[in-house]
């Protein structure tokens, strides 16, 4: 249990990159208030959505006391924080590689506040993977993807929580990792990364197989349909089998 703190969530999301993109915080007020965050913008990135879910969660705790720990699942965002930040200010701003340091204009706030926390508790960092079953950042990922969509197809936003944490409906204070969800993650990367032989599609109960990923994407884009590559002709030829069922 991570009662005796703060506990901040962060998440961002882009649909395009850059495109519509979105925020979610939950914060856990040691163990007893919980406050959702969440907001987007018509164009940004995933980087600068997950930098100000970051920021809006650290200035709606600026002047509470306590220990803070925050759970990302953005790589950018911990060691740009933790590591890469001293280097980047030694430099004036610039990379290893002498580029101008992305974003800077949000980093800069995020350390300013970072800084200004500790005056007030110990601040710990634990990043998770996404999407592996980690409900707060799982709730997190809900909350930016829903503003993200909601911005790019004038839906209506998500609705957000606040109050007691007895009755949020969320169980925040697990933070156990799901290894069934983090495999599939794995499995699916790894899959990512291996060298096409065809793509099918299958559109209205119509399969066909692709040589090319243009060839697939021109026939599902914008239209409810599966699609997936294969790695080889059999496994082309069974995927056909069990769509054409």
């Amino acid at each position: 249990m991570e009662d005796d703190k703060h506990l901040l969530f962060t998440d961002g999301s882009s649909l395009g990159n850059p495109g519509a993109g979105g925020w979610g915080t939950v914060l856990v007020l040691l163990g007893e208030r919980v406050m959702e965050l969440g907001g987007g913008e018509k164009r940004t990135t995933n980087n600068r959505m997950e930098l100000t879910a970051l920021i809006k969660g650290l200035r709606r705790i600026e002047n509470e006391s306590g220990d803070l720990k925050i759970f990302t699942d953005s790589k950018y965002v911990h060691l740009g924080a933790t590591e890469w930040a001293d280097g980047w200010r030694r430099r004036d701003w610039k990379t290893m590689a002498k580029a101008d340091v992305e974003n800077r204009d949000l980093w800069e706030d995020a350390l300013v506040l970072l800084q200004d926390r500790k005056k007030f508790g110990h601040i710990s960092w634990q990043r998770v993977p996404g999407h592996s079953g980690v409900v707060g950042n799982e709730r997190c990922d809900a909350i930016a993807t829903g503003f993200a969509f909601a911005i790019q197809s004038n839906k209506e936003i998500p609705e957000l929580f606040e109050g007691d944490l007895g009755d949020y409906a969320v169980d925040i204070l697990n933070i156990n990792i799901d290894e069934e969800a983090l495999e599939k993650r794995k499995s699916g990367k790894a899959r990512a990364k291996i060298k096409a032989y065809s793509y099918v599609s299958n559109v209205d109960g119509k399969v066909a197989v692709h040589n090319t990923w243009a060839e697939c994407e021109a026939r599902v884009k914008g239209k409810k349909a599966q699609f997936q590559k294969v790695a080889s002709k059999e496994e082309e030829i069974e995927l056909v089998k069990k769509w054409s069922k």
